[in-house]
């Protein structure tokens, strides 16, 4: 709710716009008060709370306290920030839903084609290509290993410390590195960045914007997923990370040209006599 509420304020009125910063600033104070009480705060009329509220879709104000009360409320701790004990299956299905469409649409419209574009650029021209990541990153890093070794270029993936900082120590300036971080501030994953950095590689982060590796890469896509990474799970990053690879995947494969499509074809190819036979193959 508060994520909406932030991505649409330039579609506001100005005087709308007052109210979403108020609700912004204290949801908790808002969600309690009557609408007197908020549009005082907010420095406007009382009939402009409730046209923000419209303007967010809800019927009036109520329904949107209801909406906002739902957001407020805790999730359930190590499992996930949404959910509470008693939610049936189908809340809990939906939130889930929702909580990764809604950060999606976030990031998509966050990322920047610049930082993107200049990734692609040094992935497309790497001698080799080393995935970093730690625990759930370490997973996305395989993810990303197992894309682009068919392009052709030597990659690996490290998801173990004492193995990463020794392989960093070997890489080379025709060399990159994708450190993975859902908080970036993993000390061992750090030491691995800057001993690839000091051997002259080029460092993409795929990381939370503001932290020490996303200050230290070469190139940062940011992701800034609306989740704790230290009281939840980081279900969130990790889909927007695999999203993120895609892209990379994708750029990286429209860079290196038509001439690529072969090699890819031929991979796929030697895949279909480990599939079972399909009974309309000959229809």
């Amino acid at each position: 709710m508060l994520e909406k509420i932030r991505s649409d304020l330039d579609k506001l009125s100005g005087a709308e716009r007052r109210v979403a910063e108020q609700v912004l600033a204290q949801p908790y104070t808002v969600m309690q008060s009557a609408v007197s009480d908020i549009a005082a705060s907010a420095g406007v009329s009382q009939p402009t709370v409730i046209r923000f509220c419209r303007s967010m879709g809800f019927s009036g104000l109520s329904d949107f306290k209801l909406k906002l009360a739902g957001t407020l409320v805790g999730g359930v701790p190590f499992v996930h920030s949404s959910v509470r004990p008693e939610d049936p299956v189908s809340e809990i299905t939906a939130k889930v839903f929702d909580n990764t469409v809604t950060a999606l649409l976030k990031c998509r419209n966050d990322v920047n084609p610049l930082a993107v574009d200049a990734a692609v650029d040094l992935l497309s021209h790497a001698r080799r290509i080393e995935f970093y990541g730690l625990g759930n990153s370490g997973i996305i890093a395989a993810d990303a290993q197992h894309k682009f070794f068919r392009f052709g270029i030597p990659t690996v993936a490290y998801a173990d410390s004492h193995i990463q900082i020794m392989a960093a120590t070997l890489l080379t300036p025709d060399d990159v590195l994708v450190a993975i971080s859902s908080s970036g501030r993993s000390r061992e994953l750090m030491d691995a960045v800057n001993a690839a950095l000091e051997s002259g590689a080029k460092v993409i982060a795929i990381t939370v914007p503001g932290t020490p590796l996303a200050e230290r890469a070469t190139v940062t896509l940011e992701v800034d997923s609306p989740e704790d990474n230290e009281t939840y799970s980081p279900m969130l990053s990790r889909i927007l990370h695999l999203v993120l690879i895609d892209i990379l995947t994708v750029g990286v494969a429209l860079k290196r040209g038509p001439g690529l499509a072969t090699q890819l074809e031929k991979a796929k190819r030697s895949l279909r006599q480990k599939r079972l036979r399909n009974d309309n193959d000959d229809e």
